[in-house]
């Protein structure tokens, strides 16, 4: 899968984030799921993610790979993952890492947090200058979540989280590289059936990608990007959760929709173990 996709999708676009505490989870859910994508119905990578959240921390981690007819023009895989503490029943992110490999090159991106904030990141290679590149600055790298994070959405209260109010947010994402919001708005609900593991409703948010700082405003993706209206995440829970992630994700390319989809969405209550090894964090930027 092409690591622009599945960072936009899975992480980045990164589509969610627990903005809203509320008591302890005083729950431990696990996700196996697994992804496909296509691209004007034409399938171009596959993935998987998992996920584990206990009480006092959480673990997720995705992998994908290119697939389908896009192996004809290019390979490419990618890997992330994020590691953090349940404060609050929030999944607040200690450390995320990345690594992406298309053809020849290979992007690796490293991050500790404190708190919502970046303390330490490295990026390699480093970002190209480009005169009109929005700079990033270390206050548009507080008050963020890393593009793993985001995904995981809190849904503060008591009751169905399945509601209108899981969309009502804005999601601040620093990537490594750019600074962007995701503005969610409540659509509808919908009924989804997986060929393994979840069947019932998802809740459907709309999403507006808004960038902030690292990138280049006149570039025509991030205008195409940003004028869209038809971005959509559907969400459903990990069990025994307040815990929202997407199931499926639909975001309108140039040359055709792209989609994200769960074909396997295994959810179960169960006791924590690692999923992954944690992602270590650099020691100077």
């Amino acid at each position: 899968m092409p690591w622009g996709s599945f960072r936009l999708a899975v992480l980045g676009t990164s589509l969610a984030a627990a903005l809203a505490a509320a008591g302890p989870a005083h729950a431990q859910g696990r996700v196996d799921a697994r992804y496909v994508v296509t691209l004007a119905g034409l399938p171009i990578g596959k993935g998987t993610w998992v996920i584990d959240i206990a009480d006092k921390e959480f673990t997720a981690a995705a992998s994908g790979a290119t697939a389908g007819l896009l192996l004809m023009f290019s390979s490419g895989t990618g890997s992330g993952a994020s590691r953090g503490a349940m404060l609050a029943g929030k999944p607040t992110p200690a450390t995320f890492a990345s690594s992406v490999t298309t053809g020849s090159k290979t992007e690796e991106i490293r991050m500790s947090m404190v708190n919502g904030s970046v303390k330490d990141y490295a990026v390699t290679p480093p970002q190209p200058h480009h005169d009109e590149r929005v700079p990033v600055t270390e206050a548009h790298r507080n008050g963020v979540n890393d593009p793993m994070t985001a995904s995981l959405i809190r849904v503060p209260g008591n009751g169905d989280v399945l509601r209108p109010e899981a969309c009502q947010r804005v999601i601040s994402v620093f990537d490594g590289r750019m600074r962007f919001d995701l503005k969610l708005t409540y659509k509808r609900m919908e009924q989804v059936k997986s060929e393994k593991g979840y069947e019932g409703p998802a809740v459907v948010c709309g999403v507006q990608f808004v960038p902030i700082a690292g990138h280049v405003p006149s570039r025509s993706t991030i205008k195409y990007l940003v004028e869209r209206q038809d971005i959509e995440a559907w969400l459903v829970p990990v069990a025994a959760t307040r815990v929202l992630v997407p199931y499926r994700v639909i975001i309108p390319t140039m040359i055709g929709q792209g989609v994200l989809q769960a074909t396997q969405f295994v959810t179960a209550t169960h006791k924590p173990r690692a999923t992954a090894t944690a992602p270590v964090p650099p020691k100077t930027q």
